[in-house]
Formats: structure tokens, C-alpha cells, sequence
């Protein structure tokens, strides 16, 4: 954050100053967890569905936080801003909070992040967004990793991607920050268009359209609609936009039209594009290796240390994004190889001291990134010679289409050659894909929680077998990863 004066956080925000100088400095950035609070941060007062951030403003300031933007006054340096209403967000975030509090603090985090990008953009700072339906957390860590080798990056955590992550990540940025990376995500039409506000991007990304939250946009057409809002907020090519579009995606090479900005297209199939991938080769681990192509030749052989054939059109997606941010070939290619997963439970592969692998990809789960997901699973027990064992929890936000995208995963299971079903849960989704998966002959268990289901595994996982665990967040796969690679079998740890 760059360092503003109470009262100019006021004007900033249509705050009230109370209980403070409006001459003092504020110089950290903004905290809404009283237990990161650092010296001269801003701590934000928001409302919790259990918790009320204001019941901890005098215990932040305790512990260092210069100031705190609240709804209320607090007897605490503080900075009040009125609440907005009800139906004041465009966001679930604060559905607890009929009065709108909580909405007009996050505008007015909104508010201060406009000013820092806006003051340090004029400085030299280049955001770059990214969006899509999968991918974004592990392209966005990818483009973050890249960029460092030419400067200071800042980019969010995990996928803190919503209306408080976007800019509370952006206020993260300091006068020496060269690069602010932005993974941006959508429940519903305009909110893209919104987060953009917070931090205008110049380069913007567009991964793919798939069929995540498709129970909430209604259709694929419509998350389309959704995700090309990044590219519209790009400003046009003489200033410095750049419009990043996967043309192996029909629902994303019609974004074309939506911009002013410099198009520039990327391929990991057969498709024409600006930056392409030749001589794709996975080793045992399903690694890919590739040669890069761009419009001034061969870039390079890119060997990448993350999992997954997928992770080809993201780093594909990275190297155009640096590329239009000034990256050199060279350092893309050094980069992308020298990376390695920064996000927790994605596309996270160990291998036992037994020889049992597992790929914990538990985070998030869509139809697209189950595919993938499978992909990895199939590939690599071929390559180390064992079987292929599925740990799947429901994919959500399917809507009406749940029962059947999941049917529809039994018989990706098994054209993909698994030989092991464990189905966590006990849903109409989760019955839907056990039972056409017995029907298609997969050996299959039903596991109503997480304990149930690592006890199914360890009893039935072999040296050399791979296990894929995935699931949507809510289901919290994570813990069965966690809990196979703990057995007390395995006393003597795991490897990468």
C-alpha cells in the first residue's frame, strides 16, 4: 500500500474520522484477521455470520494497526463509513448483514484500492487479470512466478478471487511493486466487470468457459458473457491493452470482438495462435514437457515440475500474459520450467515410501477440471504400472445438470481405464455417478464421510497404485489425501 494520511483515507473512502489525527501516517496494508495485523495496517471491521470484526477493532490496534474502517464508531482510531442498505452487494459475501455494514466497508476497501493502482499505475505498475472457469489459481500462480525473475509480483493467495480478495491483494502492492497479478472470478453477470473497478487491469486473460457455476449463470453462453467483461475493461491497444484468448475455446475467440486491446491467441492443440506448444511429452508423473513457440520462433523447451496435461494451456496462457507484459522468451522458459505448485491441494502429487502415489487435487472440482483430473490419474498408474484408484466427492454448483454431469463422470472413469471408485458422500449426485460407475464395472465403495473414505483407501490401495482425490471445496477432500499419505503404514513418511 502506499502511505496515505488518515484524513485522506477519509476523502477516499466518505469516511468520518474519530478518535485520531487526521495528519497520521497509514502505511501497511489492509488486515480483516486481528491475528495478522501488522504495524500501520488498516484493520477492517467486517461482519461474520458468527463474528463481528468491530467486537476486535481495540485488540488489532493493540497489536499495531494504525487505523480501523468500520460501519461504527469503535473506541479505536477509527474511520466510519455509513452503512449502504440492504441488497447493497452484488455479492453473497454478507448475506447476514441486512443493513449493508459490511457492504460499505468493502467499498470502501474498493475505494482505497482504486487510488493505490491508479497512483502506483502511473508509476509503471502493470496489472494483469486473469478469469475462466478452471485453471485460474494454478495459471495465476505460474504468470506470478515468471514475473518475479524481472521484478517485485504480488499476487493472491490460493484463490482469493472475490470482491473482498481482489482488493485486499491489491493493496498489497508498494511503490516497488512492478507487477500486480489479479485472478478474477464470477457468480453472476457483472461481477467481473465490478472487481475490475478495484484494480483496471491492462493485460487481461481468458482461460476457457466451462461448465463451473453453470447452476447459477443458467448456461455456458451466459458464463461466456460473464468472463469476456475482463476484456472489455482492457483499455484499448494504443494504451497498452492486451486481450489474452485461448483459441482452442469457441465460447472464448468471440471475445475478440468485445475489446479495443491487442488480441493475442494461444494453442495447445491444433489450432493457429500466437503462442503454441509442439512436441508436448509427459513423463511418469504426467509432467509435461513442450516447445514453446511464439511469434519470433522457437522460444524454447519448457519442462514443466507440475502435474497434469492440462497445465500445458496454462502455462501457455502464462507465457502470453508475460510476454505481453514485457517477459523476455528466455525468461519465460526459464520461468515456467522453474516453477513449481504454489497453490495448496492442486494437482499436489506425493509418493509414499511404499510406492502409493497420490495426486491431491481436492480444492475445487468442475466437469472440465474432473476431466483433467482423470486424465493425470489414467496416465500416470499406466506409467508406474499400478491401477488407478478415484477418490471423488460431488463437483457443485451444477443446478439442474448435477445428476447427470455426474453420470456422465462414470463413463470418463471408465473409458480413462480406472479401476477403483471411492464416492465421498451421500448426495443425489454422488449416488447418481456410484451407481452408473458399478454399472460400467468399476469396482466401487461408498464412503458417506472423509474418515470412511481413508479407511476404503488404505485398505485397498497397493504399492505402485495412483490415487486422484477431487471434489469441490466444500467436501473438504483434502483430509482424505491427508489422511492416506499419514497411514500408520507409512511410518516412514512420504516423498516428492
Amino acid at each position: 500500500m502506499i502511505t496515505l494520511s488518515a484524513q485522506q483515507i477519509a476523502d477516499i473512502t466518505g469516511g468520518t474520522l474519530h478518535n485520531i489525527d487526521p495528519g497520521t501516517a497509514v502505511a501497511g496494508p489492509a488486515e480483516f484477521d486481528s491475528r495478522a495485523i501488522t504495524p500501520g495496517c488498516i484493520f477492517l471491521a467486517l461482519p461474520g455470520a458468527r463474528v463481528d470484526g468491530h467486537s476486535f477493532a481495540e485488540a488489532a490496534v493493540a497489536d499495531g494497526a494504525a487505523l480501523v474502517l468500520s460501519s461504527r464508531v469503535v473506541d479505536a482510531p477509527c474511520c466510519v463509513v455509513e452503512p449502504l442498505g440492504p441488497q447493497s452487494s452484488n455479492s453473497d459475501a454478507f448475506a447476514h448483514d441486512p443493513d449493508g455494514a459490511g457492504a460499505a466497508v468493502l467499498a470502501a476497501l474498493g475505494a482505497l484500492s482504486r487510488h493505490t493502482i491508479d497512483v502506483l499505475a502511473d508509476d509503471g505498475l502493470t496489472v494483469i487479470g486473469l478469469t475462466g472457469s478452471a485453471g485460474k489459481t494454478s495459471t495465476k500462480d505460474m504468470v506470478a512466478t515468471v514475473l518475479r525473475t524481472t521484478g517485485p509480483t504480488v499476487a493472491p493467495r490460493g484463490s482469493f478471487n472475490n470482491e473482498i480478495g481482489h482488493p485486499y491483494t491489491a493493496l498489497q502492492a508498494t511503490p516497488e511493486t512492478k507487477f500486480l497479478v489479479a485472478e478474477m472470478s464470477a457468480r453472476g453477470i457483472g461481477h467481473i466487470a465490478h472487481l475490475a473497478q478495484f484494480a483496471p487491469p491492462r493485460i487481461g486473460a481468458v482461460l476457457n468457459v466451462g461448465s463451473a457455476h453453470v447452476g447459477e449463470f443458467g448456461s455456458r453462453q451466459a458464463i461466456a458473457q460473464a468472463k469476456g467483461e475482463l476484456v472489455e475493461a482492457l483499455p484499448d491497444a494504443a494504451h497498452g491493452g492486451v486481450a489474452v484468448l485461448n483459441a482452442d475455446d469457441l465460447l472464448v475467440t468471440p471475445m475478440a470482438a468485445r475489446t479495443e486491446a491487442a488480441v493475442v491467441t494461444f494453442s495447445a492443440g491444433s489450432h493457429e495462435a500466437d503462442i503454441r506448444a509442439t512436441d508436448i511429452e509427459l513423463d511418469d508423473l504426467s509432467r509435461a514437457s513442450f516447445t514453446l513457440l511464439t511469434p519470433d520462433g522457437t522460444a524454447g523447451r519448457v519442462n514443466l515440475q507440475v502435474f497434469g496435461a492440462h497445465q500445458v494451456e496454462n502455462a501457455l496462457a502464462a507465457a502470453a500474459a508475460a510476454r505481453a507484459a514485457g517477459i523476455s522468451d528466455g525468461s519465460i522458459v526459464a520461468g515456467l520450467s522453474a516453477h513449481t505448485a504454489a497453490s495448496a491441494h492442486r494437482m499436489d502429487v506425493q509418493t509414499r515410501a511404499d510406492g502409493l502415489t497420490v495426486i491431491n487435487d481436492s480444492y475445487n472440482a468442475n466437469p472440465e477440471s474432473m476431466r483433467a483430473g482423470i486424465d493425470a490419474l489414467s496416465r500416470t498408474a499406466t506409467a508406474r504400472g499400478g491401477r488407478a484408484i478415484a477418490v471423488l466427492g460431488e463437483m457443485g454448483e451444477l443446478g439442474d445438470s448435477a445428476e447427470v454431469e455426474h453420470q456422465r463422470l462414470a463413463g470418463v472413469l471408465a473409458r480413462r481405464g480406472v479401476h477403483h471408485l471411492v464416492a465421498v458422500g451421500d448426495s443425489p449426485a454422488v449416488r447418481a455417478l456410484l451407481a452408473t460407475a458399478e454399472d460400467a464395472g468399476i469396482t466401487s465403495v461408498s464412503a458417506p464421510d472423509v474418515d470412511t473414505a481413508v479407511r476404503a483407501v488404505t485398505d485397498l490401495a497397493q504399492p505402485n497404485d495412483v490415487v486422484l482425490v477431487k471434489a469441490s471445496y466444500a467436501g473438504g477432500l483434502w483430509r482424505v489425501a491427508e489422511g492416506v499419505l499419514a497411514d500408520e503404514r507409512n511410518d516412514e513418511g512420504a516423498q516428492k
